[in-house]
């Protein structure tokens, strides 16, 4: 079972999430793909709640398909999430299972960053990810030009955020961020 480990904040998920665990499987990337929400950002950006977020990967993965499912993981992981723990936790407790770690064109420039970055990509070799508006790597296609960022911004205006979000979260996410702007508030430790 080769599984695509697509980790983030999704804060909130939106239409790009969705299309980038479809073309993951649709492309035979994976025969899964696990929706890893952060339980909180490693470089400490402010999120939504962790089970806000968890829900909405749920209703995510169940709008893509049955082999989409949202991991909610780093709720159990000691703190700070790094995404070496998290996916050596997931080899683990899964050992027939191939685990690769989805990675967009967005964030590689922060790998280095990351903890153990050599290790992960030695074993968990990285799937790279196009996005607009950042190089595409090789053998990856450019996904639509969709962010979290941009629906949290049209959330906090009162703008539309249809066709950017999946249309069963909408009203979800409206309610979620309405309260928190363009910068949701850090979660608070369990």
């Amino acid at each position: 079972m080769r599984i695509a480990v697509y980790g983030g904040s999704f804060n909130p998920p939106h239409v790009g999430h969705a299309m980038v665990a479809g073309w993951l499987r649709w492309a035979d990337r994976a025969d899964e793909v696990w929706l890893v929400p952060a339980y909180e950002h490693p470089f400490d950006k402010p999120n939504a709640p962790f089970e806000d977020r968890l829900a909405l990967c749920v209703e995510l993965a169940e709008a893509v398909g049955p082999w989409v499912r949202a991991c909610p993981i780093e709720r159990d992981l000691p703190r700070p999430s790094y995404t070496i723990r998290t996916l050596d936790h997931l080899a683990t407790r899964h050992p027939g299972a191939s685990f690769r770690l989805v990675v967009g064109a967005d964030v590689l420039a922060e790998a280095p960053k990351w903890r153990a970055w050599d290790q992960i990509a030695a074993t968990y070799g990285p799937i790279l990810v196009g996005r607009a508006g950042w190089p595409v790597p090789d053998g990856a296609i450019a996904f639509a030009d969709v962010s979290s960022t941009e629906v949290r911004r049209r959330v906090a205006a009162a703008g539309s955020i249809e066709g950017l979000v999946i249309a069963k979260s909408a009203a979800r996410i409206a309610e979620i961020y309405s309260s928190f702007g363009s910068s949701p508030r850090k979660p608070t430790a369990s």
